[in-house]
């Protein structure tokens, strides 16, 4: 019999290998063909030791020409014939849907995995993209055939606000995290107590308002390290440039570690995760991996964000873009050993209970089900 073919569209392997390989080993092992339409660049040997088939793709995520890009699109899934075509963030999902559309895909699944920079930005070209965005999103996810996953209730509401309905959403909360492999330190780990923020090096990330708050904490004494794990982004118009990077590295505490590839070791190294993001998140992996590893949570009270953390329980929600708000946050953590204990050990629990891989992935191959039942 001929197995139901899936096909992942996503823009770079990285993020392919790092949030959704797991679901595509599990949905082969469920009875699917999998395959993944990708760029690639260091990834592809680890995707295809996992029996997943490689298509080395284009989808530039700067702006291009949207006609060519559709077309290859539809060119490829003519191509494929997949049963069902599982498209990965908003680019993917925008082109994706419309080229599966014209190319009669059978069933599209959308994975929104937050808003991003369009509808977080407070720029000229963000402002003006966004209604013309939303317009087009809500139009394209209405097929009969489309089930749309978010990742948090903002995202939900927006999205029915914008005419969507229920039916047509899923709710399943980011791409989990393997909590048997993020798992906290057995002994905390050398002082001086460390701040650490995983993440692509945006402004967006409220990288900027992290070290502003550094400043302010090193001017009053404190004895902390402010490190920061993860590679600028050159196609994000919010990428920090390296120069700035470098400049921040050695002074009041900070220490710019660039990407690493073994984040549980990476995590227990730290006493405090941070990320006062205000990017439009869907659900963060870098906070939900902290969560599993037994750390308190400096974090926004955004979308996303929220949902990892509840305030004053398993860390502190401050505002978007209140770097002394942040710093405030921190000191208290820093110089307080207990409640980093407590509020890691809620953290854990949090993981364990709400943010399950495993649980995600049965979520998400329930979506799958419906089509073939």
């Amino acid at each position: 019999m001929k197995l139901p073919r899936l096909l992942f569209v996503v823009t770079e392997d990285w993020y392919f290998v790092s949030h959704r390989l797991p679901l595509a080993v599990a949905a082969r092992k469920a009875g699917f063909d999998v395959a993944v339409a990708t760029r690639v660049h260091e990834h592809g040997e680890q995707i295809v030791a996992a029996d997943i088939r490689l298509i080395p793709f284009e989808l530039s995520r700067q702006s291009g020409n949207p006609f060519s890009e559709v077309f290859r699109l539809i060119r490829l899934y003519r191509l494929e014939q997949p049963t069902i075509v599982h498209h990965v963030a908003l680019k993917p999902v925008l082109f994706g849907t419309l080229a599966a559309r014209l190319a009669r895909v059978p069933f599209i699944v959308n994975a929104i995995a937050g808003l991003g920079w369009l509808f977080s930005s407070s720029g000229r070209l963000a402002k003006f993209m966004r209604p013309w965005v939303r317009l087009v999103l809500t139009r394209l996810l209405a097929a009969p055939n489309v089930r749309t996953i978010v990742q948090n209730p903002d995202d939900h509401a927006l999205l029915v606000h914008a005419g969507l309905q229920p039916t047509q959403l899923r709710l399943i909360r980011g791409a989990g995290v393997d909590v048997n492999t993020f798992t906290p330190a057995l002994a905390a780990p050398p002082l001086p107590v460390t701040v650490m923020l995983v993440a692509r090096m945006l402004w967006d990330k409220g990288v900027g308002e992290l070290m502003v708050a550094a400043q302010r904490l090193h001017a009053q004494g404190l004895d902390a390290r402010f490190v920061l794990v993860g590679d600028p982004d050159p196609a994000n118009p919010a990428s920090i440039p390296l120069a700035q990077l470098r400049e921040w590295h050695g002074h009041n505490g900070v220490e710019w570690w660039g990407r690493r590839e073994e984040m549980p070791a990476v995590l227990r190294q730290a006493h405090i995760a941070c990320l006062p993001s205000f990017y439009g998140e869907g659900l963060p992996k870098s906070l939900l991996e902290a969560a599993a590893c037994g750390l308190p949570i400096v974090t926004t009270d955004a979308p996303g964000c929220r949902e990892v953390v509840s305030d004053h329980d398993n860390g502190f929600l401050v505002p978007i873009r209140d770097p002394l708000a942040l710093a405030d946050a921190l000191k208290k953590l820093i110089l307080d050993p207990a409640l980093r204990q407590r509020m890691g050990q809620r953290s854990r629990a949090k993981a364990l209970a709400a943010f399950s891989q495993d649980q995600v992935i049965a979520d998400t191959l329930r979506v799958y089900q419906e089509r073939l039942a």
